[in-house]
């Protein structure tokens, strides 16, 4: 069984990461073939109209499946993220990132393994702003029990599984009693059908200091979508930043992966890039496509992919972001020396 999925290269050092993962892929023998299509920056350079082509987007709605590389947004253009028009487009409610320790990586903490599952098509990234007056707008928050009953309900399934103990949603209720109420109310009702799985709640200014001082107190986290952008980013930050923090976008119909860190365009063409985070998200991928087409060769190629860049990272075999001094090419090298 072959899978064909979409490959968007992305900006930057996208092409280069995007590259390096494609051959560690084929050399552990994924039964995946890419399709490749453009979007963001690169799509406006090759003469294409929009920042997500129609092609692009019909093309992941019939595979169901896309690995993203880094997207760059124009500037001052009018156009909106490409990230933002494909989880509205293709309704991908759920962003899952999860981050944990690397070996070979060292941080200020250990035993940190923690899933982020995050409403992703409502909240105060609705887009929904208005000018009231010359000195005054006002940016809407939304939440529709609709959304928070679903992401609830896939953060308990989530959990039960993939075998995690506990799942914390963070909240602002206390001020929010609206919106971060619903939000709440829809986690509790969602847990009653998952008794097996430990549950809390948590103000999420208190459980942002409980994060710093000791993140192995966290399972899997439930939160709104602004809420879960900053706590992303953050807990990338305790295993070693974006360079090894993989995620994922799903809906019912589709899924995209992408590495969540940026372009980085000064560095773009020089073989400096750690191709790393896209890795990752594409073991996720494989994951995703075992499961959901209940296919074990994706699975098997997920799991020997995860060992060989875990063994790379043990034997110090890293890009310089990570304090080594292989290179994007040399550290997919790396990874497929040791691919058993």
């Amino acid at each position: 069984m072959t899978h064909r999925a979409v490959l968007i290269a992305g900006d930057g050092i996208g092409p280069e990461v995007s590259d390096a993962v494609e051959k560690i892929l084929t050399a552990a023998g994924a039964p995946v073939v890419f399709e490749r299509h453009l979007a963001a920056e690169s799509a406006i350079l090759a003469g294409k109209k929009e920042l997500l082509p129609p092609e692009t987007l019909e093309a992941i709605r019939q595979h169901k499946v896309a690995l993203k590389g880094p997207c760059t947004t124009p500037i001052g253009t009018g156009f909106a993220s490409v990230n933002v028009a494909l989880r509205k487009a293709l309704n991908l409610y759920a962003a899952v990132r999860p981050v944990r320790n690397m070996p070979g990586v060292k941080t200020r903490y250990d035993n940190v393994d923690i899933v982020i599952v995050r409403e992703n098509t409502e909240g105060l990234y609705s887009g929904l702003e208005n000018q009231i007056t010359e000195d005054v707008v006002v940016s809407l928050k939304v939440a529709t029990r609709a959304a928070c009953e679903r992401i609830s309900r896939y953060a308990f399934e989530y959990a039960q599984t993939r075998g995690r103990r506990k799942v914390t949603v963070l909240h602002k209720a206390n001020i929010m009693k609206l919106t971060d109420g619903m939000f709440l109310r829809a986690a509790r009702a969602a847990r009653e059908k998952f008794p097996q799985v430990e549950y809390e709640e948590q103000i999420i200014d208190a459980a942002m200091m409980r994060l710093v001082r000791d993140p192995t107190h966290f399972d899997v986290i439930l939160c709104e979508n602004l809420y879960g952008d900053l706590l992303s980013d953050l807990c990338a930050g305790l295993v070693g930043g974006l360079g090894v923090a993989p995620g994922s976008n799903i809906g019912d119909d589709s899924a995209v992966f992408e590495s969540v860190h940026g372009s980085a365009p000064d560095i773009a063409g020089k073989n400096l890039a750690n191709p790393l985070a896209l890795l990752m998200s594409a073991v996720m991928m494989l994951n995703h496509l075992g499961t959901t087409r209940h296919d074990p060769a994706c699975v098997e190629a997920a799991r020997r992919i995860k060992a060989a860049y875990d063994r790379a990272l043990s034997d110090g075999a890293t890009t310089g972001d990570l304090g080594g001094k292989l290179g994007t090419r040399e550290f997919a090298d790396a990874v497929v020396a040791r691919l058993v």
